[in-house]
C-alpha cells in the first residue's frame, strides 16, 4: 500500500488535547526542569500511563503526541544537567545492551523506509525513533540504581490504583472515564457478553498485560517494611486489572508471572529446566500431526479467545519467511482471514523490520536473561539480592509470554522499556565490578534544579579520569496494516 494512503496517528486528522491534559503536560514539563533527577520518574510515568496516547497536537500534518513532548523535555533535561568530565549520563555507560537496543530500533526504521521508499515513511520513522530511543534512554537516565528501581515500582503501584479504579467504573457503568479525555473509546468493548475494560490503553489486551507483567515487581517491593502496604495494593491491582479485561493473553501473562516467581526453588537447576522444556517441545513437534506451535490454538481462558488466530499467525509467519526476512512485509494482509491483525510481538518484529530486527529483539531478551542469571549467581548466599534478580527475571518472563498474544504499540512500550532499564541498573555490577563497592559520589550543581546528585563515580574511576579528589564525599543514598502509522 502506498504511504500516502496510510493515515498518520491512527487516522486522527485534528488536534485532540483536553484542557486537563494540557495543564498536566505543562506541569510535567516544568517539573522536568525543577525536580532532582531521582524524582523525575514520578511525573514522567504518571503522564505516560494515565494520558491516552491519542492526546496530541497536529501541526502541518505531523502528529506530536503528549508523551512525545514530555520525552523531548526529558531529553533536554539530560543534556543541560552538568556532569563530571568523562562520566556517562546513564548508569554503567553506553554498553552492549544499549547498542543492541539502538540497532534493533534503527533496523526497524531502515527497513520501513526502504520498503516504502517515500518521504512519508521517513517522517514517520523519525517519530518512531524519537519515541523509542528517546523514551528508552530517558528511562536509562532516570533509573540508575536500586533506589530508583524501587521508586519506579512504587509509582507503578500508584498508576495501578488509578487505572484499576477507572476500569472498575468501566465494568460497572459501561463508561471509560479515560475516554472522556479523548484518544480512546468511551464505551467499553463487549465480547461474548463480557465487558473488556481498557482504561487509558488502546486495547483491553494491552491494559490487562500491563497489570500482569508488574506482579513480580510488587513481590519484590514486599521485602521493604516501609512499603508493604504499597506492595499489597500492587499485587491486588495486578490481579484485578487482567480480570477486568477478560482476555486470555493478560491471564496467561499473569500465570507466567506467578509461575516464574514460583520457580525460585529450582533456581540452581535452570539449565536442566530449559533443556527439558526444549526437549519436550521438540518431542511434541515430532509426534503431533500439526506443528507444535498450534498448541496455542487450544488455549482459551475466557471462552472467547482468538487463540486459533494466534496459532495460525505464527504458522504463516514461519511458512512465509521468504517474504519478510529482508525488509519485512505487508503481504500478510492477503495470506488469510484477519491476518492484518499481528497480535504477536515476535511476528510484528519480523513483518515490521525483517530478520535482522527480529534477531536483535530476541537478542535483547536473551542478554537481559543472561545478565540477571549471572547477577543472581554472583549474589549467591545473599538471598535478598538473589530474590531481587529472580523477580526481575520473572517480570521479563511474563513479557516474553505476553508477546505471543499481543504486540505493544501504546504506552505499554514504556513499561517494557522501564523493565529493561531496571535490569540494566540492577546488573551494573556484572559490567562494572568496581561499582559494586561502596561508591563515593561527586555532587554537581544542576543549572536549573540546583544541587543535584545525578552523577556518581567511584574513587578509582575518578582517578582513572584524572578528576580532582578534593570535592568528592560519601554517597547520600534507574490502521489496519502491519506497517501502520497509528502508534507513531
Amino acid at each position: 500500500m502506498p504511504v500516502e494512503n496510510l493515515k498518520f496517528g491512527g487516522g486522527t486528522e485534528q488536534t485532540m488535547l483536553h484542557p486537563l491534559v494540557l495543564i498536566a503536560m505543562l506541569l510535567v514539563i516544568v517539573l522536568m526542569f525543577s525536580l532532582r533527577r531521582k524524582y523525575l520518574i514520578v511525573p514522567f510515568l504518571l503522564i505516560a500511563f494515565l494520558v491516552p496516547l491519542g492526546q496530541q497536537l497536529v501541526v502541518g500534518g505531523l502528529h506530536i503526541f503528549v508523551l512525545r513532548i514530555v520525552v523531548l523535555a526529558g531529553l533536554i533535561r539530560i543534556f543541560v544537567s552538568k556532569r563530571p568530565s568523562g562520566a556517562s549520563r546513564i548508569a554503567g555507560g553506553f554498553d552492549n545492551f544499549d547498542k543492541l537496543f539502538v540497532a534493533w530500533a534503527v533496523l526497524h526504521s531502515i527497513a520501513f523506509v526502504l520498503f516504502y521508499a517515500q518521504m512519508g515513511a521517513v517522517v514517520n520513522q523519525f517519530g518512531y525513533l524519537w519515541d523509542t530511543l528517546g523514551a528508552f534512554f530517558l528511562l536509562r537516565f532516570l533509573i540508575r540504581d536500586d533506589k530508583d528501581v524501587e521508586r519506579a515500582i512504587r509509582v507503578f503501584a500508584l498508576i495501578g490504583v488509578v487505572v484499576a479504579a477507572g476500569m472498575l467504573t468501566e465494568h460497572l457503568r459501561h463508561v471509560n472515564v479515560f475516554g472522556l479525555l479523548g484518544g480512546v473509546r468511551v464505551e467499553p468493548e463487549l465480547k461474548n457478553g463480557h465487558v473488556r475494560a481498557q482504561g487509558p490503553f488502546e486495547h483491553p489486551l494491552l491494559a490487562g498485560t500491563f497489570g500482569a507483567i508488574l506482579l513480580p515487581l510488587f513481590f519484590w517491593l514486599w521485602r521493604s517494611r516501609r512499603f508493604r502496604s504499597t506492595a499489597v495494593a500492587g499485587m491486588v491491582l495486578s490481579t484485578l486489572i487482567p480480570l477486568l479485561t477478560s482476555t486470555s493473553t493478560a491471564l496467561m501473562a499473569y500465570a507466567a508471572a506467578v509461575g516464574g516467581t514460583c520457580m525460585w526453588a529450582l533456581r540452581k537447576h535452570m539449565r536442566v529446566v530449559r533443556w527439558s522444556i526444549a526437549g519436550a517441545l521438540i518431542s511434541l513437534h515430532l509426534v503431533m500431526k500439526a506443528p507444535v506451535w498450534m498448541i496455542i490454538g487450544h488455549i482459551d481462558l475466557t471462552g472467547g479467545s482468538s487463540a486459533d488466530h494466534r496459532a495460525y499467525l505464527i504458522d504463516l509467519f514461519i511458512r512465509h519467511i521468504g517474504d519478510w526476512w529482508l525488509l519485512g512485509t505487508n503481504a500478510n494482509l492477503n495470506w488469510g482471514w484477519d491476518m492484518w491483525d499481528t497480535a504477536n510481538q515476535y511476528v510484528e518484529e519480523g513483518y515490521g523490520g525483517g530478520l535482522a530486527a527480529f534477531i536483535c529483539f530476541l537478542g535483547l531478551i536473551a542478554m537481559a536473561f543472561s545478565r540477571l542469571g549471572r547477577a543472581r549467581k554472583r549474589a549467591q548466599g545473599d538471598r535478598r539480592q538473589e530474590w531481587y534478580f529472580w523477580l526481575l527475571g520473572a517480570a521479563l518472563f511474563a513479557n516474553v509470554v505476553a508477546f505471543f498474544g499481543i504486540s505493544y504499540h501504546d504506552q505499554t512500550q514504556i513499561a517494557w522499556f522501564a523493565l529493561l532499564a531496571m535490569i540494566s541498573a540492577a546488573t551494573i555490577s556484572i559490567r562494572h565490578p568496581k561499582l559494586a563497592q561502596p561508591a563515593i559520589t561527586e555532587t554537581v550543581p544542576c543549572p536549573i534544579a540546583g544541587e543535584d546528585p545525578n552523577w556518581a563515580l567511584t574513587a578509582s574511576e575518578n582517578s582513572e579520569l584524572g578528576a580532582p579528589q578534593e570535592n568528592v564525599r560519601p554517597a547520600q543514598s534507574v490502521d489496519g496494516t502491519v506497517r501502520s502509522f497509528h502508534a507513531y
